[in-house]
């Protein structure tokens, strides 16, 4: 009897005639939309039967693909398109089950028309919001299948690129259905993103360009919108936008690791543009969760090629750029460790050439030149984080990074051990360069906040070395934390002005805390410029950077005590230009006879003074007529052409001191402050810094130990003070400076070229010596404890000390301590009579 029913159609149950129904005899017809409608109104008035109906339309569908009737699957697909869009009922979900069915069927076909046709359905399917929710569908298939879609290599382009495009439109469909569904598998999980993550990106990079699009691109032409690379960066900005606090770290790890495998940190503008795309797609408060990644994944490639690191490091500079805006982050100080120890790692690398620290060359051949690129790359991404700092974290990250600087004999343990004083003296410079970086741009409106002794002094140490590029990099940190009114770059360029006003200079009145800061370390700074002018290794470029720091302090933080220190000190580098002691090479007297000339000519324009001004303005002129090699104009030059000798500089052509002190004195200024010639203090400080090595400081530490030896005590009798004493040792300073000078010469040259049993024998006597006066002292110091008893015969004929128990002590009794006090207080009574 079924049989016959199933043969008759009028027998047939009514949804399976409303659903043969929707179907013409010509597939090229299309959908019955008659029928149609019929249908999706029993859908409607009857949806218990709603699952029925996807059954066998999946049937039908099913049987048509396998016999290759495609035009009628097309038909199938289009009523179930439409049941779905006009159905929210309640018993959806098993509807939904026969649809997903039917979907991947075609998903599974070889054909790319019936692929990118189920793709569609599914897109169609996941833009609607289910009233109920499902717990046991599953995407898997999907997530894989849209995957492997979009790595498609189909032979004709344009249906490879129709195939990618669905691909994608069903990455995006899934994520859409699932991400806020927390009844669904979570679309997070590492298993899931692995696979989209990789889809997205090759056929992003697949059609990149050489700039990225704008930080959110709303609107795009109808071609745009054809383009496999545009829809694949708005999936890929969908996912970003939608990824919570927690699921950072799992959408951005399958980048990192494609990035990898491609090996696409080399070329640096693709990954560049995908962290571009990530840090502007996801939530700004989250930024710093991105970084932190980047971070880890640099350490990871600590041994990798420097071109490797130098493309992480390339894209955390723009990351941090954008992250500007958010949050860096809690771990602020890890940041920055991190970036100084890639760029130790990097001074390592380049001058051991291996990256296991020994002499060898490694399996992979360093570059230097990459590694240079490299340092200057992480220089430059620390001024990038710390310019998205708050001021009291970048003064923060100025005293970690001035504690990482190595100075030998002073930190030792921060010195570079395995590439030797030639890697400290790099990191030295690539720390200061840093730092260089970091205050560029710093504002701050109290400068005790901005220098603090902790960070001065110790920056200032370093204005003292030897090497003229680290004095030139301290310089310029100072430049840039003193100057608060951009007043620097007019500056630059040392020159006579007869009216300093076209300079259009930003003066501010010192505020209270400022004038502090001079009177604290005013001193420092001016002792500071006057040793570095007095060094034979400055150059052009240093002595332009001290009248810029010079112009700084004059109209930063000025008050009238600050001016007139500020004299002195330009008529002592007259004088010291004019010393012959000094044996500076002429190009540097000169150099700081112009240097003197144009600051003088500065200040005296500043403190409005006539008389000063008319005097200074004499001067100058003078040295135009006579000697205008004395002048700015004709030193700071290419080509300047300098005398062979400057032996006849007197005159006219020299400021003089006591006419300055007259004609100030006349304005107010202290007269007797103005006529005491400006005297540097030498101090330690300077010994320890003119140091070429460590094996150097050690020598000079021998050196002090050796004058406070108790041997050299014994042999220098006491010597009396007296005023010609005193005045014998002002007069011959110079004289015993030369042989201070000389002896210790002697002494370091002494321990860097004698033999080594020399060396030793020298300091095992020392020790010797050393222990025989500990022997001494203890001898002297410990003895047994008293004994009331006195003492008692030895065996040996010998006193020997014996304790008595206090038992067995016998104390006077207290009538004779009445007696005893009484005494002692008349005889007080009669010493004080007396």
């Amino acid at each position: 009897m079924y049989g016959v029913c199933g043969c008759c159609g009028a027998l047939r149950p009514r949804y399976k005639r409303l659903v043969d129904n929707i179907f013409p005899e010509d597939p090229e017809d299309g959908l019955v939309k008659a029928n149609m409608e019929k249908l999706t109104f029993y859908a409607l008035s009857a949806p218990e039967k709603l699952d029925r109906i996807g059954a066998y339309l999946s049937e039908r569908l099913s049987r048509d693909v396998a016999r290759h009737r495609y035009g009628y699957v097309c038909i199938a697909m289009e009523a179930l398109d439409q049941l779905l869009m006009a159905c929210h009922c309640q018993s959806i979900n098993l509807f939904v089950e026969s649809f997903l069915k039917m979907v991947r069927k075609l998903l599974e076909s070889d054909k790319p028309s019936l692929q990118i046709l189920g793709t569609h359905s599914f897109v169609k399917f996941a833009n609607i919001e289910e009233d109920t929710p499902s717990y046991h569908r599953s995407y898997d298939f999907f997530v894989s299948r849209f995957s492997e879609m979009c790595h498609s290599s189909y032979e004709d382009p344009d249906i490879r690129t129709k195939i990618r495009m669905a691909g994608i439109k069903g990455l995006q469909g899934v994520v859409r259905k699932t991400v806020n569904d927390e009844l669904q598998a979570n679309i997070w999980d590492p298993q899931h993103m692995d696979k989209i993550v990789p889809s997205l990106l090759f056929n992003l990079q697949s059609g990149e360009r050489t700039e990225s699009r704008s930080p959110s691109p709303l609107q795009a032409s109808e071609k745009e919108k054809e383009s496999p690379v545009e829809l694949t960066e708005r999936c890929f900005r969908e996912l970003l936008g939608r990824a919570a606090y927690g699921n950072i770290k799992n959408a951005v790890t399958p980048v990192l690791m494609h990035l990898d495998n491609h090996s696409l940190w080399e070329g640096k503008t693709f990954a560049v543009r995908c962290f571009k795309i990530i840090m502007y797609s996801i939530q700004s408060q989250h930024s710093h969760l991105v970084i932190q990644q980047l971070l880890g994944h640099l350490d990871a490639n600590s041994k990798n090629s420097a071109t490797v690191r130098a493309g992480i490091v390339e894209v955390l500079l723009e990351a941090a750029a954008i992250a500007a805006s958010g949050s860096v982050g809690p771990t602020v100080l890890e940041v920055f460790n991190t970036l100084l120890r890639q760029l130790r790692l990097s001074v390592d690398y380049e001058l051991t050439g291996s990256y296991d620290g020994s002499t060898n060359i490694g399996t992979k051949i360093i570059k230097a030149h990459e590694e240079r690129q490299l340092q200057e790359a992480v220089i430059r991404t620390i001024g990038s984080f710390a310019n998205t700092l708050p001021t009291y974290q970048r003064s923060e990250v100025m005293l970690f990074i001035m504690g990482k600087i190595p100075v030998p004999g002073v930190h030792p343990a921060l010195t570079s051990t395995s590439s030797g004083p030639e890697g400290t003296r790099m990191i030295q410079v690539m720390l200061l360069k840093s730092l260089v970086q970091v205050t560029a741009g710093y504002q701050t409106t109290n400068m005790l906040t901005a220098l603090p002794s902790s960070f001065l002094e110790p920056l200032l140490s370093f204005s003292l070395t030897e090497d003229p590029e680290l004095r030139l990099l301290v310089l310029q940190i100072l430049l840039s934390l003193i100057d608060r009114h951009e007043n620097t770059p007019k500056f630059s360029n040392i020159s006579i002005l007869a009216d300093i006003s076209v300079l259009k200079l930003k003066v501010d009145k010192c505020s209270r805390q400022d004038n502090l800061f001079m009177k604290k370390h005013g001193q420092q700074l001016y002792r500071h410029i006057y040793l570095g002018c007095k060094d034979q290794s400055s150059g052009r470029q240093h002595y332009e950077t001290l009248f810029t720091l010079l112009g700084l302090l004059s109209v930063e933080l000025a008050v009238e005590e600050v001016v007139v220190d500020l004299i002195r000190l330009a008529l002592a580098l007259q004088d010291l230009a004019l010393s012959t002691d000094e044996a500076l090479p002429v190009y540097n007297r000169c150099a700081v006879h112009a240097l003197a000339a144009a600051y003088l000519n500065l200040i005296c324009q500043l403190t409005t003074v006539p008389a000063f001004c008319q005097h200074i303005h004499e001067v100058i002129e003078a040295r135009q007529k006579e000697c205008p090699h004395l002048l700015p104009e004709d030193v700071f030059i290419d080509n300047p052409k300098l005398p062979s000798s400057l032996e006849k500089v007197e005159g006219d052509v020299l400021f003089l001191q006591s006419k300055i002190t007259e004609v100030l004195g006349g304005s107010g200024y202290n007269t007797e402050r103005l006529a005491t010639p400006y005297v540097p203090q030498f101090t330690d400080e300077d010994r320890l810094s003119k140091r070429k090595s460590i094996g150097e400081t050690i020598s000079l530490q021998v050196e002090v130990e050796s004058r406070n030896s108790p041997e050299k005590e014994e042999r220098t009798p006491a010597e009396e003070i007296t005023f010609e004493t005193l005045k014998n040792a002002i007069v011959d300073s110079v004289g015993m400076e030369e042989q201070e000078r000389e002896r210790r010469r002697q002494v370091v040259e002494k321990f860097q070229k004698a033999p080594f049993e020399e060396i030793a024998a020298h300091c095992g006597a020392r020790a010797t010596l050393l222990q025989s006066k500990l022997n001494q002292i203890f001898e002297i110091t410990i003895r047994p404890p008293p004994s009331p008893s006195g003492t008692i015969s030895s065996g040996y004929g010998q006193t020997q000390s014996r304790s008595v128990p206090i038992y067995e002590m016998k104390f006077p009794d207290l009538s004779s301590c009445d007696l005893a006090v009484k005494t002692c207080k008349s005889t007080s009574v009669l010493v004080v009579i007396a």
